[in-house]
């Protein structure tokens, strides 16, 4: 006997156009396994991706939560620049902090209740890192990365 395998197919819609008058779409999928039929939708084949991005998230083929960890902490990091100047300029922690909530707090939690659950020890660490920069930077502490999440998740639950 054969062996039972699962596929997992994720698919969106990246682009819309007209054709003869008719609407098409291109879709985006990934799967677990590579040895397959190519899928149809609609008459058009769905385009194997090892990632994309939907709804501001980042998916990975894997399911691992990893790319999209590292792309949240770049777009974070660079924000802290701004910060840096800000502070140069000699802005009391006050106005530091509403930046730092609005500018970067915002980003890194971005559909956290999401992802973030699901996050290695490593990707936690890097997210963290940037919350630390930033106290550094403003000078006062600020809610950790895990305090954020929990928050929102209470939150969630709560509406």
């Amino acid at each position: 006997m054969g062996l039972l395998t699962t596929q997992l197919y994720i698919a969106k819609p990246t682009s819309l156009g007209f054709s003869d008058m008719a609407l098409t779409t291109k879709w985006k999928l990934w799967q677990t396994r590579r040895d397959h039929s190519p899928l149809h939708i609609n008459g058009s084949t769905v385009e194997i991706v090892k990632s994309t991005k939907f709804l501001g998230v980042h998916l990975a083929e894997d399911l691992t939560w990893s790319l999209n960890t590292s792309t949240i902490t770049k777009k974070a990091q660079q924000r802290l620049y701004f910060l840096r100047r800000l502070r140069k300029a000699h802005l009391p922690p006050p106005i530091l902090t509403t930046f730092y909530r609005g500018t970067i707090e915002s980003i890194l939690s971005s559909c956290i209740t999401a992802w973030f659950g699901n996050c290695t020890a490593s990707d936690r660490k890097s997210l963290q890192q940037v919350v630390r920069t930033a106290e550094k930077i403003i000078g006062v502490s600020l809610p950790t990365i895990t305090d954020i999440y929990t928050t929102r998740k209470s939150n969630q639950h709560r509406g």
